[in-house]
């Protein structure tokens, strides 16, 4: 009687776990210790527990343990399916290309670059073949932004550059911008020192408005990722982006190393974050990862984002593949919007 009980007190109490972590913020716990890392890696975790469904139900074939097999094989391929289900929602994408860019469009182009593993020539000519307008690169410094920015002028589309840093030692604390002229003259105005009001916590972000008062406010995004030690400066920083996203016309790129899960509870007005919503989401693209590039894009994590308010419309949302051999860790990403 004692193992019988015991077997079932295993099986619910798996299930409960199974619950809270295929949907964390339906209890709050989105922004928590394990449940934020379980659910950033959804496709890995349906993959996963399938794979141990399928250890179970060979189980299920000795007699002694068919009932708990069978019940554990139950609760572990509901799992799977519901992490599965969530990732269809919020859609594969496509392998067509980017809308093209209309007269008013705006094509937002964003990579981590790690500590600029890729040159200037790649992030450049991948930036020309997408005819990006704004470029957000986080882990770059200025010096390479300003060589980007040399071969994009050679190239016909020159580019203002602006970086903020929180040191020059490691690369990493620095975020770069580049933007083009054509959408006019633009100013950094948040501060250059860690922390809110001013800025993200640990990893710098970028706060640009132009300067005559048109176009959209850009935020060049690198949140903290959220390892143990940093995550009450990661939920910070959400906090900080979401405040960043409450005006009328807000564009924001980068790596925020959250995925639409983490963002739960930080939304108005039916945004997604403050009032920004995921291109991602809107071209039904959502569930391909974006990290790390050593694991198929499926079974990746989707934390590298653009966001807009509802002055923009997204005409559509690729994460880019073909550069997972490039030194970053993080695929590049490209949204086309246009105005509402």
């Amino acid at each position: 009687m004692l193992p019988r009980i015991l077997g079932w007190a295993i099986v619910l109490g798996s299930a409960a776990i199974a619950a809270v972590l295929l949907w964390p913020q339906g209890f709050g716990l989105q922004n928590q210790w394990i449940a934020a890392h379980v659910v950033a890696l959804r496709g890995a975790a349906a993959v996963v527990a399938g794979a141990t469904a399928v250890v179970f139900a060979l189980l299920a074939l000795v007699e002694p343990a068919r009932r708990f097999a069978l019940a554990m094989t139950a609760v572990l391929l509901a799992f799977s399916i519901g992490n599965a289900g969530i990732l269809a929602v919020r859609g594969f994408g496509g392998s067509g290309e980017t809308a093209a860019a209309a007269a008013d469009s705006l094509t937002v182009l964003s990579w981590n670059t790690l500590g600029e593993v890729p040159d200037a020539a790649t992030i450049a000519g991948l930036a020309l073949d997408e005819e990006a307008d704004v470029i957000v690169l986080p882990e770059t410094t200025e010096p390479l932004g300003e060589e980007i920015a040399i071969a994009m002028r050679d190239g016909g589309r020159p580019m203002w550059v602006h970086t903020q840093f929180f040191d020059q030692v490691a690369k990493a604390r620095s975020t770069t911008i580049l933007i083009s002229p054509d959408l006019g003259d633009y100013q950094v105005v948040n501060e250059p020192w860690p922390g809110p009001p001013g800025n993200t916590n640990t990893l710098p972000s970028v706060v640009a408005e132009p300067v005559d008062g048109d176009g959209p406010r850009i935020v060049a995004v690198h949140a903290v990722a959220p390892i143990r030690w940093e995550l009450r400066n990661w939920r910070s920083d959400l906090d900080w982006l979401a405040e960043q996203c409450a005006g009328e016309n807000v564009v924001m790129a980068g790596d925020f190393n959250a995925t639409l899960d983490h963002f739960a509870g930080r939304g108005i007005d039916g945004g997604d974050l403050g009032r920004c919503a995921d291109a991602a989401a809107q071209a039904r693209s959502a569930a391909v990862g974006t990290w790390p590039t050593r694991v198929p894009a499926l079974l990746g994590s989707p934390i590298d984002h653009v966001l807009a308010t509802p002055a923009w419309r997204v005409e559509g949302f690729r994460v880019i593949g073909g550069f997972d051999s490039a030194g970053s860790d993080h695929r590049p990403i490209v949204a086309t919007l246009t105005r509402a």
